[in-house]
């Protein structure tokens, strides 16, 4: 249910963003997508380059020529082309205080039209100004209405001074420069577009990605507390169980016996209570002290023995030595084993090898008992020990056929690492 809603909500979320992208876009700039002020808005360093060059080219070709032309000239023609090229200079500050830009581009609308009806302007000077009317956060219909001003002062001061050719060279400027830009701000805005889209089913493969994690980590937490409680609790009650039973049956007749088996019964049941606090987060940690594992492996094969009465032989040298995580494998493997053995193979005698290499520690249980298919084996338990060696870079063997006993290897390895 809740993540249904987190999906529908990520979507309508998504689709509003793309309904105000479309219904924005259009009427705005690519840097700007309304007509609020931008001041704030921090602009792509591809668009300030661009901004850059097509100021030096404003400078370059629009103005120095026009300045040019008029410079052996006196009077308004000089004044004028002087007092537009402050103008051009202008431009730069209202580059960067963008928010002036009707008052610029007003005036710079005015100054092509005197420029027009003075020597030295005319639709050339408008063609390379048009690109500003653009550039500014205004929107398209406002660039259309300013540029489209500054066309027809351009063309009423190229009549003034009886240059109808210039007149319309200026308006075929315009018409080209609306479609041009008209056209270049409806693609861009479409990639907009398309990138906020893109932008918004990335961040939901994110958020599903982010849900996903969180389910697989769950679900292995979930697969380990699971193996613990089999490894620990789990085989701590079937002992009681086995226990209890062997208890009642001889209460008549061995009463040492059926002491030994009470006492063992309460051992057992006080090392239940510890693992249990230690999964619930009670205790620092269940079983093991810090050191060798082999006094804990003793124990428990001691117990073993005298609980099923089974022979114990065993070879476990004092100098092995590993981390804390090898050390809890180890003795959830021999458990794990020697329950297997009590449950299912009627054995007389089992045999537990522990031996340390350069790059690995091996431990070897096996059993005289009645053996099984291996292929045909069904269990949680084994199952358990293969993906807790797998997590440490271990690996389980398992050897075994109808009446010749089993042999159970577990390999660690180390690295030439203790």
């Amino acid at each position: 249910m809740n993540g249904r809603t987190g999906e529908e909500t990520t979507e309508g979320t998504t689709e509003r963003m793309a309904q105000g992208m479309a219904q924005e876009l259009p009427q705005g700039l690519p840097q700007a997508t309304s007509e609020r002020k931008t001041e704030q808005t921090t602009e792509r360093p591809a668009l300030t380059a661009l901004r850059r060059w097509y100021t030096a080219a404003w400078l370059l070709l629009g103005l120095v020529p026009s300045v040019i032309a008029v410079g052996n000239d006196s009077g308004p023609a000089k004044w004028a082309s002087l007092a537009l090229v402050g103008l051009a200079l202008a431009y730069t500050a209202v580059h960067r205080a963008r928010d002036h830009a009707p008052v610029y581009l007003g005036a710079l609308a005015t100054g092509l039209g005197v420029m027009a009806a003075l020597p030295g302007g005319g639709a050339a000077l408008l063609i390379v100004a048009l690109p500003q009317f653009w550039f500014q956060p205004l929107g398209r219909r406002a660039a259309v209405l300013l540029s489209g001003a500054a066309a027809a002062a351009t063309a009423a001061g190229s009549l003034l001074r009886d240059s109808p050719g210039n007149a319309v060279a200026a308006l075929t400027g315009y018409a080209i420069s609306v479609l041009a830009g008209v056209l270049l701000h409806r693609l861009i805005a479409d990639s907009e577009a398309r990138a906020t889209a893109l932008a918004a089913e990335l961040s939901l493969a994110q958020e599903q990605l982010a849900d996903a994690h969180r389910r697989q980590g769950a679900a292995d937490e979930r697969e380990r507390m699971a193996r613990e409680i089999h490894d620990t609790l789990a085989q701590g009650f079937a002992s009681v169980i086995v226990l209890a039973e062997a208890a009642r049956a001889g209460l008549g007749g061995d009463p040492e016996r059926t002491a030994q088996q009470l006492r063992s019964i309460e051992q057992t049941a006080r090392e239940n209570f510890a693992e249990a606090r230690v999964l619930v987060g009670k205790a620092p940690h269940s079983g093991l002290t810090p050191g060798s594992v082999v006094p804990t492996l003793r124990r428990t094969l001691e117990r073993f023995a005298q609980d099923t009465g089974v022979a114990v032989e065993a070879e476990l040298p004092e100098d092995v030595d590993c981390d804390q995580q090898t050390r809890i494998a180890l003795l959830r493997c021999t458990q794990e084993s020697l329950a297997n053995v009590r449950k299912h193979a009627d054995a007389s005698t089992v045999g537990v090898v522990l031996a340390q290499f350069p790059h690995a520690i091996e431990l070897e249980i096996t059993d005289d008992g009645r053996g099984f298919v291996v292929a045909d084996a069904r269990g949680f338990g084994l199952d358990g020990m293969r993906k807790r060696l797998a997590e440490l870079d271990g690996e389980l063997t398992v050897t075994s056929s109808v009446g010749d006993g089993t042999r159970v290897l577990a390999t660690f390895h180390t690295n030439g690492q203790s």
